[in-house]
């Protein structure tokens, strides 16, 4: 199964509570933290509502 490594670039401190949630259920704790998540439809959901403060590669 494939796989994505997604990393945190910007700082959730400003965004809407929802995408603060969302960042910290990817595992994301601290800037430039990195981790790998299966892709899949949920994670990838996930994934398009923070957009803005990650970046993803396929592994």
């Amino acid at each position: 199964m494939a796989k994505l490594k997604i990393t945190l670039v910007k700082s959730p401190i400003g965004a809407i509570p929802k995408q603060k949630a969302t960042v910290e259920a990817l595992g994301l704790r601290k800037l430039n933290k990195t981790v790998e998540m299966p892709d899949n439809a949920a994670i990838r959901g996930m994934i398009w509502h923070v957009r803005h403060l990650v970046k993803v590669e396929e592994v």
